[in-house]
């Protein structure tokens, strides 16, 4: 019974191939090159047909098209992979952008509206949204739904160690000037520094678009990254006794205080820096859908359904804009050095504000300087950096809830620092 089911699998692949050859290499008549007495001609012409047939099948496979380049964005995209499955680095945005690698840097003909750069491509649609800039702030508007201002505003100082960490954005500013890239480039690479790949997809649409795949991939890269970057840096810049400092509670803040924040942020820091309304303006207003009370569904609309769609488009299209032979130049190289040079001088700059904020504080009032390194604004990640950090000196000194204060507020100067950039260089 198992020989006679086996026969039967067989002949149907059979058949099924037959019928796939007949279908691709267009034989019209693909019974007469085997019949009993077809003739001759025939059956050549027939021959000659699936040779081309098979010539051109093989041009349009991604083997005939293959190039080193290809592999190695691939490698690059199955790291990416691995990182988010192996160690748990961001894996809700390494997972999609390494995928959107590997589909970026599949070798195809061009001109089949196949490619995320050629108009009428699926994949080019759904890249509008990062061309214009449509993306960031719907991701916005979903961090500012799920984000608790509470801890800054019960201790409104912290706000400086986020200020300060943008140091590094206007640092790798002066870098990339001297390293010959143009002012609008420059500011796109900067703002690599801020640590926060929505605000860096967001002005490098606008300012530099051609350098949009290398900062984004750069910036989530160092985001991704942060548990290995920040730890060196803090021990290498807060002495031992420092890190055991121990915090105050925060104070209760209370609900009317919870909803005038974002409404009072929403009006100052635009009045500063009106370029950077569509990125502060939904942050803001996913807040207060947040904390009214009153608008719950829409809140989790944009924290939950709305974020997580937006994250899959936005991974996968910033992914696959990588394409090999747009991506791999020397300026990519050079991006990657400048993002990795301002990552750290940010989180310096927040440990060494810190430091000197505690000049000014006596007994109790005084910080733990490691909340400083939580200035870049990668939300939660760096202040879950400085919560572990701590707790590895003081098993009871939890330091989560402080540095999530200038975490929160490294998004608001990211976003700021972004909009300040957008009026001085935009053409």
């Amino acid at each position: 019974m198992e020989n006679k089911y086996r026969k039967s699998i067989v002949a149907l692949a059979a058949v099924v191939i037959l019928l796939t050859l007949q279908a691709v290499f267009g034989w019209v008549d693909a019974w007469a090159a085997v019949a009993p007495g077809a003739d001759a001609a025939a059956s050549q012409g027939a021959q000659g047909g699936a040779l081309e047939g098979l010539r051109t099948f093989w041009n349009f496979t991604g083997f005939a098209n293959f190039e080193f380049s290809n592999l190695i964005m691939i490698m690059v995209g199955l790291f990416f992979i691995f990182l988010a499955i192996k160690y748990d680095y961001e894996p809700l945005l390494l997972i999609p952008i390494g995928t959107g690698i590997l589909l970026g840097n599949i070798p195809f003909v061009e001109g089949y509206q196949v490619g995320i750069y050629e108009k009428g491509s699926v994949m080019n649609y759904l890249y509008f949204g990062v061309k214009q800039g449509i993306y960031p702030p719907l991701i916005f508007l979903g961090i500012g739904a799920m984000t608790d201002f509470s801890s800054l505003i019960s201790n409104p100082k912290l706000m400086l160690l986020g200020a300060a960490a943008q140091i590094g954005i206007f640092a790798t500013f002066l870098g990339a000037t001297a390293l010959g890239f143009a002012p609008n480039e420059a500011g796109a690479i900067g703002i690599i520094g801020g640590a926060d790949g929505p605000t860096a997809i967001f002005l490098s649409a606008k300012l530099a678009p051609h350098l949009m795949g290398a900062i984004a991939i750069a910036a989530y890269s160092y985001m991704a990254l942060v548990p290995v970057i920040q730890p060196p840096i803090i021990r290498m810049i807060v002495p031992k006794k420092e890190r055991k400092i121990r915090m105050k509670p925060p104070r209760a803040v209370s609900k009317v205080e919870k909803i005038l924040f974002p409404i009072i942020g929403l009006l100052l820091t635009l009045f500063i820096a009106p370029t950077a309304l569509p990125l502060l303006g939904m942050l803001f207003f996913g807040n207060i859908l947040k904390e009214s009370g009153v608008t719950e569904r829409l809140a989790d609309t944009a924290r939950n359904s709305l974020i997580n769609i937006i994250t899959i488009l936005l991974g996968v299209t910033v992914g696959a804009s990588t394409q090999a032979n747009v991506f791999l130049t020397v300026d990519s190289l050079k991006i990657f050095g400048l993002g990795a040079l301002s990552f750290m001088v940010a989180t310096a700059g927040g440990l060494i504000f810190a430091r000197i904020m505690n000049l000014f504080l006596k007994g109790n009032n005084k910080i733990n300087p490691m909340i400083g390194a939580a200035g870049v604004s990668a939300v939660p990640d760096s202040a879950r950096v400085v919560q572990q950090e701590g707790i590895k000196y003081d098993t009871s000194n939890h330091l989560l809830m402080h540095a999530m204060a200038p975490n929160v507020s490294g998004v608001i100067g990211s976003a700021v620092g972004a909009g300040i950039l957008l009026s001085f260089l935009l053409q």
